[in-house]
């Protein structure tokens, strides 16, 4: 069982790695940070730790609300409306997680953010390195 002091630490050590990170990085952070979050809670669901489960639960609703936040719908087009709407559709299924306890619900929406991770992964480096926008046209 790893204990909340264990989950806390871990925590601390993104958010001091988040103060240098690249924007693509960040993104990177909150990814896996949700995805570690839904594994958290699903633990605490099988321990029926009601507490720890809707704080994890409400955390990674946090974490997916903060990508939906940083969305660009006039650079991003289509693809920013769809990453929204799935988004939400994420969000949506956690509420539901929280409130039934479900654990498909949880396997679900890890399984939906694998694959936008997945190809968040795939950019190419100059992107991924680029500490704003104008870098990136710099480079391409």
């Amino acid at each position: 069982m790893v204990s909340n002091s264990a989950i806390n630490s871990y925590r601390q050590a993104a958010s001091s790695e988040a103060m240098y990170a690249t924007p693509f990085r960040l993104v990177q952070m909150l990814m896996n940070g949700a995805l570690d979050g839904i594994s958290n809670a699903k633990g605490s669901i099988q321990r029926k730790e009601h507490e720890a489960r809707h704080n994890e639960i409400n955390w990674i609703i946090s974490v997916i609300d903060a990508l939906r936040g940083a969305l660009d719908f006039e650079k991003g087009g289509e693809i920013a409306n769809n990453l929204d709407m799935l988004y939400d559709y994420m969000i949506r299924r956690l509420f539901e997680a929280n409130i039934h306890q479900d654990t498909e619900a949880l396997d679900e929406v890890a399984s939906l953010l694998k694959e936008i991770k997945t190809a968040w992964d795939a950019m190419p480096e100059a992107i991924q390195n680029a500490k704003n926008i104008k870098d990136v046209v710099k480079t391409t």
